[in-house]
């Protein structure tokens, strides 16, 4: 019997959707920041080139400290409840940058949006874990992460015209509300577990529950978050998780400014070129998403990316500014295939830890990539101060991506069986 044709395709339709707004809306706000700096935010409140760094990167250090602590929520309690909170929180804090002038208040304004979102992610995959099995999860956490390339593509665009319309205040304030709209919309059409859905049948909610049982019984039990984070996958793949985020969060925070400085370009034409590499990220989370489930290999899809990226970024500082267009090239491929890994890596939690502790881990390795967030937004946009240029820190992104590969290289994938391989978890 094949189980996969029996679960129900209302999943995808209802709760895909719902979950890619939610995370798209999250990224919008976290990453609109970059577009302020660029467009006069900085003159405007006297915020020195270090401030401005500290000021992208305190996000990432308020996201870094609360995500244990909200996938234990969720995995316990409700992750309805907590993204229906957070989404309001963070859409008031996000639209208060447009407001505050006082840099100490904004510095603790950029925190506090850190600690709001910082659950989002974790509370997301663990949504996603309660619903979607193994051979499909790492094309539903693809669908959930394209929430952040889509939103950069499209934000990039919109920024720009907000930015010319209203100015850099403006753009704060009408970007932070749509979250809190769509706060009351998510707690309408969601449901934690699908024991709990009126739009599925009795049957179609024993199908999904009875296989994603019928997994857990396949993985070792792991009693405590102790005996979990002391795992070597889950150290491998955090320490893997902080360099990899240093690449992407210094190219998605200062890719405006670098783009802006190298090509003299106004504020509309940025956000049009910022916004490519995004468009090429997309079309690449998707294949590798698919090829990955369908192969049930996830390190496959992880590290050749992310070794590509680190080439590219090299590449772009070889040939420097004297040759904008082949170099602009070149970051567009390396922003594409930075995002490209991300469903088939947190494919991978999952299926070596049981839920009871998947959960943590997974917030564990997310707070990681928060840290090497913090580094990568904080650094990039130092070096660019310092040095004059973004050459120094393509050299540091495309190092950091070297290491991530390294580090996934040293991961123990689990290994499935052939008939999962060959259907998805079908039987004969």
């Amino acid at each position: 019997m094949d189980i996969q044709a029996n679960l129900p395709g209302a999943r995808w339709a209802r709760l895909i959707p719902l979950a890619f707004i939610t995370y798209s809306l999250a990224y919008l706000d976290r990453s609109n920041y970059g577009f302020g700096a660029a467009s006069g935010m900085a003159k405007a409140l006297h915020i020195t080139q270090g401030a401005s760094s500290l000021l992208a990167a305190l996000f990432f250090l308020g996201y870094f400290f609360f995500q244990i602590p909200g996938a234990h929520y969720a995995e316990r309690r409700s992750a309805k409840r907590l993204i229906f909170w957070s989404l309001i929180l963070w859409g008031v804090l996000a639209s208060l940058q447009g407001v505050i002038t006082n840099i100490p208040l904004l510095f603790a304004d950029r925190f506090l949006l850190g600690v709001v979102e910082s659950a989002v992610m974790p509370a997301m995959l663990i949504f996603l874990s309660h619903w979607f099995t193994k051979a499909e999860r790492s094309r539903a956490n693809t669908f959930l992460i394209l929430g952040n390339p889509v939103t950069v593509l499209w934000m990039s665009v919109l920024s720009g015209y907000l930015v010319h319309w209203f100015n850099w205040q403006g753009m704060f304030i009408i970007e932070g509300i749509p979250s809190i709209l769509w706060a009351f919309i998510w707690w309408k059409l969601v449901d934690d577990e699908p024991a709990q859905a009126r739009w599925l049948t009795e049957a179609e909610k024993r199908a999904v529950t009875d296989a994603l049982q019928a997994e857990q019984k396949e993985l070792k039990a792991v009693r405590n978050y102790r005996e979990a984070f002391r795992t070597p996958s889950v150290v491998l793949l955090a320490a893997q998780y902080f360099f990899w985020s240093i690449g992407v969060y210094g190219f998605v925070i200062w890719l405006p400014s670098i783009i802006k400085a190298a090509s003299n370009a106004g504020i509309v034409a940025t956000g049009w070129l910022s916004s490519l590499p995004y468009l090429l990220a997309a079309i690449l989370m998707l294949i590798a998403s698919q090829y990955s489930d369908r192969t049930l290999n996830r390190k496959g899809f992880v590290w050749p990316f992310l070794l590509a990226g680190a080439v590219c970024f090299y590449a772009s500082y070889v040939l420097g500014p004297s040759h904008f267009w082949i170099a602009y090239v070149l970051l567009v491929l390396a922003g594409g295939m930075m995002y490209a890994p991300y469903g088939p890596f947190f494919a991978i939690i999952p299926e070596i830890l049981p839920r009871n502790v998947a959960g943590g881990a997974t917030a564990l390795i997310n707070s990681m990539g928060a840290l090497g967030s913090f580094v990568g937004s904080y650094f990039v946009g130092y070096l660019n101060g310092v040095t004059g240029g973004p050459g120094a820190s393509y050299i540091f992104m495309a190092l950091s991506l070297v290491l991530a590969v390294i580090l996934t290289l040293l991961v123990r994938a689990p290994r499935h069986r052939a008939q999962a391989v060959a259907a998805g978890t079908a039987t004969r």
